[in-house]
């Protein structure tokens, strides 16, 4: 697979990197097999998809534990990333940025991916009651310490109920900023797909410009770009798209023209190209800074997605993409 660099530090890792949270977190519990999300993993790692994307919240830490069974035995072809700064009680999440919060959850961490180093230490969701600066200098005392390689910064997307347009990540920016001043920034998470294109306008500049990494969360908007759900089918209640104002059943077939016209592209590209593997190749076209991270507990798919890494969309093809009506439904 087409290898690409995160940060200043030139850390290399596939193109098409591995989501794990849907193994054990946010989407259809009754669905998640322990033995299949490993053989995912391993495929994906088989494949050259080197970036396993996790946190310590998803289970929460059963999907560290279960990474920690793979990366036993292939640490070493592993990119680990994952996050901190979110407590997952009963019925709620709150932030935790307290600086030795942060140190004791690196070595829980740690020991749940059975693991010495993280490669990129993410923080999740900052956290209000402490200055960024505070905790970005606790996880850059990580990095001294040798516990981990680089660190990341996840940015919070148009489901904070924020306007539209260029001002979305202008916080986020800020954010930045500020953290650059304590220590480098080698990675930023965010959404990116064909029909949430927003972190375009102003976060993935900031980041190409800085020799910050990309990485492209949801590049197949929650699997709706797949072309593979159907409108009206239903989800369970503990899956995120119950309650996502896109995923209702008429805002479903309401957007069905942008899943039109992802299969349109692939067709030209060859009978086994799938309209999935269209949105990531076209998520890939947007900067050589940038990493998409599709999320999946099967490994079919995982081998699908791989595979995008090789696609390469025409200006015809992003043009035509470029045309697509925008997604209906929103968080605002």
């Amino acid at each position: 697979m087409e290898r690409r660099t995160i940060g200043a530090g030139a850390l290399a890792v596939g193109a098409v990197g591995l989501g794990c949270m849907p193994m054990s977190w946010a989407y259809s519990g009754s669905r998640r097999r322990g033995d299949e999300s490993l053989r995912c993993v391993n495929r994906a790692l088989d494949l050259g998809a080197s970036l396993l994307d996790t946190a310590d919240m998803y289970g929460p830490f059963t999907n560290e534990l279960l990474l920690g069974r793979v990366l036993r035995q292939r640490r070493a072809e592993a990119f680990v990333s994952t996050k901190v700064g979110l407590l997952v009680g009963e019925q709620h999440i709150v932030a935790n940025g307290r600086p030795g919060y942060v140190k004791r959850a690196c070595d829980a961490s740690l020991r749940r991916l059975q693991t010495d180093v993280i490669d990129l230490y993410q923080l999740h969701r900052p956290d209000p009651e402490v200055p960024i600066e505070e905790t970005w200098g606790a996880m850059a005392e990580l990095v001294r310490a040798g516990k981990v390689r680089a660190l990341g910064l996840c940015a919070l997307g148009a489901r904070g109920g924020r306007r539209s347009g260029a001002s979305l990540y202008d916080g986020t920016l800020r954010q930045l900023q500020r953290v650059q001043q304590v220590f480098p920034v080698a990675a930023v998470e965010a959404e990116l797909s064909v029909w949430s294109p927003e972190a375009l306008w102003a976060l993935l500049p900031w980041c190409e410009t800085r020799g910050v990494g990309f990485l492209a969360a949801m590049p197949l908007g929650n699997g709706f770009l797949t072309g593979t759900l159907t409108p009206g089918e239903g989800f369970e209640p503990d899956d995120v798209r119950a309650r996502h104002p896109r995923f209702t059943a008429e805002m479903m077939a309401a957007n069905q023209p942008i899943v039109a016209g992802l299969r349109r592209v692939a067709r030209r590209h060859g009978p086994e190209v799938t309209p999935a593997q269209v949105a990531l190749a076209w998520v890939l076209a947007q900067g050589r800074h940038v990493v998409a991270l599709p999320g999946t507990k099967r490994e079919r798919w995982a081998a699908e997605n791989a595979a995008a890494a090789g696609l390469r969309l025409s200006a015809a093809d992003l043009a035509e993409i470029a045309r697509l009506p925008a997604a209906q439904g929103s968080w605002d």
